[in-house]
């Protein structure tokens, strides 16, 4: 757990609520002071820019669930084993629906980020590290796979997960759902299992075999 001072702390709290209210773009400095009770310079000195506070609202939310994926990650490749696809899935997705069901606020931050589309920039800068090492690990995994097109399931992860985080089924609607994220994610994980060993397509180029050190 990241612990702030009283001060930063509710400029983050509630800068945090702001921009998934509002969006990033929609919600000013000047909004953020006035409702957290603090003066601009406050902002200046803790964060430096806007850009800077919306970064570490991202961080001390995304720390903790990174690090216990790596835990995680740790564990399966200390002991593998036939079912380390399911494995490694549930090693990501887990720690992500824990922190959910806690913070929901972070995960309609998370939606509007995504709909602004400054996800990118977030995924660069809070997630290469995990990213690199679950690309390793799910690699070791699926060796039949080359490195393009594990690339690409990886990429096709990552919007399933954004949308699945941060978006209501709308096609078609479905009614029974419930905002509990473990439900959402233990479907996921059993959809990207099956994608992940779907066939490989016909291509006209074969790229080359992923190399895993």
């Amino acid at each position: 757990m990241i612990h702030f001072g009283p001060t930063k702390q509710k400029i983050l709290d509630t800068a945090e609520r702001l921009f998934g209210q509002h969006g990033y773009a929609a919600t000013s400095l000047r909004q953020i002071i006035a409702q957290a009770g603090v003066n601009l310079a406050a902002i200046h000195y803790h964060f430096g820019s806007k850009e800077e506070l919306l970064h570490e609202i991202v961080v001390r939310k995304i720390t903790p669930v990174n690090e216990r994926r790596l835990e995680l990650l740790s564990g399966i490749e200390t002991q593998p084993a036939e079912s380390d696809l399911e494995r490694i899935l549930d090693a990501f997705l887990i720690p992500m629906a824990d922190a959910a069901q806690q913070h929901p606020d972070f995960v309609r931050l998370m939606g509007r980020l995504m709909a602004e589309g400054l996800l990118p920039d977030i995924f660069l800068k809070h997630f290469q590290p995990v990213v690199t090492r679950f690309t390793t690990a799910l690699a070791r995994a699926l060796p039949e796979l080359s490195r393009a097109e594990l690339a690409w399931r990886i990429h096709f992860m990552i919007g399933a997960v954004a949308h699945t985080m941060t978006g209501a089924p709308v096609l078609p609607p479905i009614e029974s759902e419930t905002p509990d994220f473990h439900d959402r994610l233990r479907r996921l994980s059993a959809f990207l299992a099956g994608g992940f060993r779907a066939a490989l397509p016909v291509l006209e180029h074969e790229p080359e075999q992923l190399e895993v050190t």
